[in-house]
């Protein structure tokens, strides 16, 4: 309310019109400008905090300023960043704000320049240049009768009648790329001679990149960067850097499953994961702009998305496919090699002396293999996706070296090789040639290799014989395990014509031939004349089991036997059973008696439901033989049209298809996969029908729900690309959305229609099948390019949804604070993290989370509830929780 009556007034005396400025450029206007906020930052801290509220937004806003005029070394690029008018302009606001900054000192009166004002009002008043204004210098001039056209007080009064201006947030992932964008230009700097240089002493070990990476960890954790941060001193640490006295063993976690095979985790604590984020930021400025085409995962535009759009559109005409497993732990040659490799492009002693240092700790967390990467799972440390991709960057370019060997081997065909081959390509075969092809021409002629590496996932298609698919297949195996030092489990070479499909990325790939217009007509047909049969069926079911239950209830109604004897058809079945009543039963009882008997007679459990024996042994027998001959006859033909294509359509085809087929690549979500997955968290029984989770009743009803939208979400954001989305929706609303009522309705313990009418604006998280669609959509328009950035969302993205139960509720006698890194609000409840699965690299993505380490079971934090459902929905991953905050 302070800055909304401030701003308006000042914004209507922006609104007059103003002399022009002068125009002519002000010497060494920069060194100027950063002399005045440098004093005004030093005059801010003998003001006191309790006698002027509004300091710390002052200081900060002086800061800003500081810190670009510091970063940027031309005033156009300083008046382009600030927004605020041109360098003169800015000189005389600093001058102003220092001269007021003394009155403060000696009045403790609040004020505030109007630029800051403007920062807080929105973007769109930024451009604006208009004189610095305070409430101390306005009230001044009041008192004195200065009044400059139009008084404090009637500009108040005008404002009443204006609307407020809206303020436009930032989103955390812009702010997070801002942030990497300051941190870049000082890598940039430290760039002589082709390498950077001094980064330790220069970049990493400065208390402002230290606070840059805090801030991208709470960015990462969805915490404010406006609320109380940490008690952290960034100059204490730069300082143990510096002096390559940080202890780190001393600042990490270990956990250890029980038993006698125990698995170790060693995660960093807060001071060196800040280390640890400020040196992935250098190396990705580093190394990011080298990366091969082929690389994708914690790249910009080139996430798992793209990688997937990648092998659609390269393998439609390929023969051959297969995956590269690999499964190592970091040990002593890989870091070396690891080191050797990025001192091509770093010259840092200091550096590699702190990663040297981390690995010993065994706190870094580089494994190949062993679990599905970019999950956000405790496991995956934060420096281990760019070492990851520095490493296997040399696959990438062994890769090409061998693409070049064997495609240049085969361009061409026998006939016109010599008429089309240069004197280089003919040199360059010469040079590559084997000695285990003879004739290489031959064999090689139309070769063509594609690849695709997510992390540590690697898919290879080859278009050639199979025989060449084995020989390049040996050629990368002993390159990974020669040179690269890992061990690569055996994989088979699949035919990509294949309809078992290849797993990659945690999906289903198959390539399947195009149908042509006749094809697509015959098809359309048969599902209609299906559909059609089946329309039949469900109302020759549901009128036969009608009859049924009115047979059924007009027997129990007739339970007395003189009713029964007055009956005009003697021989109905009802009197029939009548006959069989035995002496002394009871009258209210025998027919119900009977009718088990008669059950258990006709082997009733073999059928699917009550209704089908109704329908069989009651109904169809009653009605007239020519009737159901004539349905039964009708289903039959139907069913052979729908198996077999009669001799008239298989002509039609076989005239109408070309000779080149063309094929196309289905991207296929694991349902299979995903129905198992919610029975095992107990979303649905064995039969598939959904049921409510147990472990979830004892939470709030929010998160209750946000639990399962987080799930919808997941789905709806993974496989909105592939080709049986429609099934997925499906399984939404069947059993996701079935099951998060019914849990609802278990734990108040009403019906599930009262529910649906309670909860309906919040179930809408879990759209029906009808607003899925929509659903969809929307949410993919309001997310903006940052948000579905895979480099800036690593780890995010693709985190699945974990399990949690409730533990106990916090009281004051044991306090507890939220688990998060850089939250510091008071937990309301504890959390206990359940396992449920830890399946084999690669993985498929379920929604959930595939393989959270398992000393993490049972593990218990507590979460305020702003990040339990930043949890549920997919806003943080597990990596941003503070597993060893427990005190």
């Amino acid at each position: 309310m302070f800055l909304r009556r401030l701003g308006q007034p000042l914004l209507t005396k922006a609104s007059e019109p103003k002399a022009a400025l002068n125009q002519n450029a002000v010497p060494n206007a920069r060194e100027l400008l950063i002399n005045l906020y440098t004093n005004t930052l030093h005059q801010i801290k003998s003001i006191p905090q309790h006698k002027a509220p509004h300091r710390d937004a002052v200081e900060t806003f002086t800061r800003h300023r500081l810190k670009v005029c510091e970063e940027e070394r031309d005033c156009q690029a300083i008046e382009s960043r600030l927004g605020c008018g041109r360098v003169e302009k800015l000189i005389e606001e600093a001058r102003y704000e220092l001269r007021l900054i003394g009155e403060m000192i000696g009045a403790f009166a609040p004020s505030l320049t109007l630029s800051l004002v403007f920062d807080c009002l929105g973007e769109p008043f930024k451009q604006v240049q208009v004189e610095t204004v305070s409430t101390y210098e306005a009230a001044r001039k009041c008192n004195a009768g200065e009044t400059d056209g139009v008084s404090l007080a009637k500009s108040l009064a005008s404002m009443l009648d204006e609307d407020p201006v809206p303020v436009e947030r930032i989103s955390r992932m812009k702010l997070k790329r801002l942030i990497e964008i300051r941190v870049k230009k000082r890598v940039k700097e430290q760039h002589n001679s082709g390498k950077f240089q001094d980064l330790m002493e220069k970049v990493i070990a400065n208390p402002e990149t230290l606070r840059d990476a805090y801030d991208c960890i709470r960015l990462n954790s969805n915490v404010d960067l406006a609320s109380k941060p940490d008690d952290i001193s960034f100059e204490y640490i730069a300082e143990m850097l510096l002096r390559r006295s940080f202890d780190i063993k001393a600042n990490t976690i270990t956990m250890s499953t029980k038993g006698e095979n125990k698995e170790v985790l060693v995660l960093p604590n807060l001071n060196l994961r800040i280390i640890q984020e400020a040196i992935r930021i250098v190396l990705e400025v580093v190394y990011r702009p080298h990366f091969s085409k082929i690389s994708h995962g914690c790249r910009s535009g080139r996430g798992s998305r793209s990688a997937l759009r990648h092998i659609c559109k390269k393998i439609q005409t390929t023969d051959w496919w297969f995956t590269v497993n690999m499964k190592k732990k970091a040990d002593a040659n890989i870091v070396s090699k690891l080191f050797s490799t990025m001192e091509e492009r770093i010259e840092d002693p200091s550096l590699y002396f702190i990663l040297q240092s981390m690995f010993d700790a065994e706190v870094v967390n580089l494994e190949f293999g062993g679990f599905p990467k970019a999950e956000g799972l405790s496991q995956e440390g934060v420096l281990s996706p760019i070492l990851m991709n520095i490493y296997l960057d040399l696959f990438d370019q062994e890769f090409h070296r061998l693409c070049m060997m064997y495609e240049a081997l085969g361009s061409g065909d026998n006939a016109n090789l010599e008429a089309r081959k240069s004197s280089l390509r003919h040199w360059f075969r010469k040079q590559l040639k084997d000695s285990r092809n003879n004739d290489p021409y031959y064999e090689y002629s139309s070769l063509r290799i594609y690849a695709c590496r997510f992390m540590d996932e690697i898919l290879i298609s080859i278009s050639g014989s199979k025989d060449v698919s084995v020989v390049f297949k040996s050629d990368i195996q002993s390159y990974l395990i020669n040179s690269l030092h890992m061990d690569i489990e055996e994989t088979e070479i699949l035919s990509t014509d294949s309809s078992h499909g290849i797993q990659f990325l945690g999906t289903l790939i198959q390539k399947r031939i195009k149908e042509n217009p006749a094809v697509r007509a015959v098809h359309k047909l048969k599902r209609k004349v299906q559909f059609f049969a089946s329309q039949k069926q469900d109302n020759w079911d549901a009128m036969t089991s009608r009859i049924g239950k009115k047979w059924l209830a007009h027997g129990l109604k007739k339970v007395k036997e003189s009713e029964i004897k007055q009956l005009a058809d003697s021989n109905s079945i009802l009197c029939q059973i009548s006959q069989l009543r035995k002496v002394g039963m009871e009258t209210d009882h025998w027919y119900k008696a009977l009718l088990k008997i008669w059950m258990q007679d006709v082997n009733a459990k073999a059928e699917n439901s009550e209704f089908e024996v109704l329908s069989k042994n009651i109904v169809e027998p009653a009605l007239p033989r020519e009737l159901t001959d004539a349905f039964y006859n009708f289903q039959k033909h139907a069913e052979e049209y729908v198996s077999s294509e009669t001799n008239t359509t298989s002509v039609l085809l076989m005239s109408s298809t070309p000779t080149k087929q063309s094929t196309t690549t289905d991207l296929l979500a694991p349902v299979s996969l995903l129905q198992k997955r919610l029975h095992r968290y107990g979303l649905i029984s064995l039969g598939g029908y959904p049921r409510p989770t147990s472990i979830l009743i004892l939470q709030d009803n929010d998160e209750i729900i946000d639990w399962f939208s987080g799930l919808v979400r997941r789905w709806l954001r993974w496989y909105h690309e592939c080709d049986n989305i429609n099934e997925v929706k499906l399984l939404i609303m069947n059993q996701v959305r079935m099951s998060c009522i019914r849990t609802l309705a278990a734990k108040h313990r009403i019906y599930e229609a009262e529910i649906e009418k309670q909860f309906e604006s919040d179930l809408s998280g879990i759209p029906s099948t009808q607003e899925t669609e929509l659903e969809m959509v929307n949410g993919m328009s309001e997310s903006s390019v940052f948000e579905d950035d895979e480099a800036l969302t690593y780890g995010i993205f693709h985190s699945g949804l974990c399990l949690l139960s409730l533990e106990r509720m916090v009281s004051t006698s044991r306090p507890c604070n939220c688990f998060v890194l850089g939250c510091l609000v008071a937990a309301p409840c504890v959390y206990t993290l359940h396992v449920m699965e830890r399946q084999k690299f690669p993985g498929w993505k379920t929604g959930f989370s595939s393989a959270v380490h398992p000393s993490l079971h049972k593990r218990r934090i507590g979460l305020c509830k702003q990040h339990v459902k930043d949890l549920y929905v997919g806003h943080i991953s597990l990596q941003s929780i503070d597993f060893g905050a427990w005190k």
